[in-house]
């Protein structure tokens, strides 16, 4: 089954665009930080970011659920490591996800058969991650690695 997503982007000024989702939601503001734009909304660095651990979230929360695991509060923080190629131009060069889960992993019933395929079902990552290298870890509320 193919489908499409689609989002429009309008220049406002400078390097401002607002971003219609084409949902009925609220549009949103981009923007470069200075000297190019106002740091008026996140940067097109940002919205990646915030892609990758949504949908790695949104994955993990699928597969607890799917186990009858209550996902509780999850928190993820993204990171992305920006540097220059070989031509000198900045590029993404990795993107480093944590998720905190809220309780401790013993918590969670099949969990370790959960944590070894949640990220399968993350199409933007599994995406991402053909042209970026994606480091996922996973720590329970007690702060013990579970994964990565």
């Amino acid at each position: 089954m193919n489908s499409t997503a689609t989002v429009t982007l309008t220049r406002r000024s400078g390097y401002q665009f607002e971003i219609d989702f084409g949902l009925g939601t609220p549009a949103l503001l981009s923007d470069e930080p200075p000297p190019l734009g106002q740091s008026q909304g996140p940067t097109p660095n940002h919205l990646l970011l915030a892609a990758v651990a949504n949908c790695l979230s949104a994955s993990l929360t699928f597969a607890l659920s799917k186990f009858k695991q209550d996902p509780g509060t999850l928190r993820a923080t993204a990171r992305a490591t920006v540097g220059r190629n070989e031509a000198n131009r900045l590029r993404i060069q990795r993107i480093e996800v944590d998720i905190e889960l809220e309780r401790p992993g013993a918590a969670y019933e099949h969990l370790e058969r959960i944590l070894s395929q949640f990220e399968e079902f993350c199409t933007v990552s599994m995406s991402v991650r053909q042209g970026i290298p994606i480091d996922v870890r996973v720590r329970d509320a007690d702060g013990q690695a579970l994964k990565g």
